[in-house]
């Protein structure tokens, strides 16, 4: 009985080292991951991101187009207006909602 209870230990030791290295490779992984510096292909993909968004800020629009893009755009926008009706199809529809009226009614 106390052979069995003492070989009953290492396994439960086992189990917690095992538990405590998991977390600890876990939290190290986390914290490394944040310590370290960018991979320098993740850096260039990030850098020519933020060069393109400056860009279009600067062009309002699309970047590096050429005369083809705009004229597929405005048929484009021909098209939808011919299909859907009037208005401006590059602004984001505005919709106003009244308020109900939730009086009673004389009968």
């Amino acid at each position: 009985m106390v052979l069995r209870q003492l070989l009953r230990v290492p396994a439960l030791l086992r189990a917690a080292v095992r538990v405590q290295l998991r977390r600890n490779v876990g939290l190290s992984a986390v914290a490394f991951n944040r310590a370290k510096e960018l991979d320098p292909v993740q850096k260039l993909f990030l850098d020519k991101i933020r060069e393109y968004n400056t860009k279009s800020k600067q062009a309002g629009g699309p970047v590096d187009v050429g005369p083809e893009f705009q004229k597929d755009m405005n048929e484009s926008l021909a098209r939808l207006q011919r299909m859907y009706g009037e208005g401006d199809l590059t602004k984001f529809p505005e919709f106003k909602f009244e308020e109900p009226n939730f009086e009673e009614t004389p009968k």
